[in-house]
């Protein structure tokens, strides 16, 4: 079952599509223009999508996977820096920033373990 899952390409696709989603899980003030976070949810977002096309165009480069992996990295490593100052503020606590960003680890975690499958890699690079 796991290898017709992993081996089908509309699912990756379709997973390269999703991936966006653990990106961008953050509270609505954070994409405020006054906040100094809405830049970095942007920035990974465009090394994902820049990925993503490269593997949709069909090119046989491993560093567009390479990218996509980068951003997901980047993202569980600065989630877990900011995740007890971004969910206490002074005395008073911030639940749904936790939760999104525990809810983000997750995702980014099990988007690199599906990108690091070899026949994953077959797929995609061909």
């Amino acid at each position: 079952m796991k290898e017709k899952l992993f081996g089908n390409q509309k699912f990756l696709f379709t997973l390269l599509i999703l991936q966006v989603i653990p990106l961008l899980l953050y509270p609505p003030s954070s994409f405020e223009l006054t906040s100094q976070t809405w830049w970095l949810p942007a920035v990974l977002v465009l090394m994902a999508l820049i990925g993503s096309i490269q593997l949709f165009r069909r090119s046989r480069v491993p560093w567009s996977i390479y990218l996509i992996a980068f951003s997901h990295g980047f993202n569980i490593i600065s989630r877990l820096l900011m995740l007890m100052p971004g969910s206490t503020a002074g005395t008073s606590t911030d639940g749904l920033y936790f939760i999104l960003s525990t809810l983000a680890l997750i995702l980014s975690t099990l988007m690199l373990w599906i990108l690091e499958m070899p026949r994953v890699r077959q797929v995609l690079i061909g």
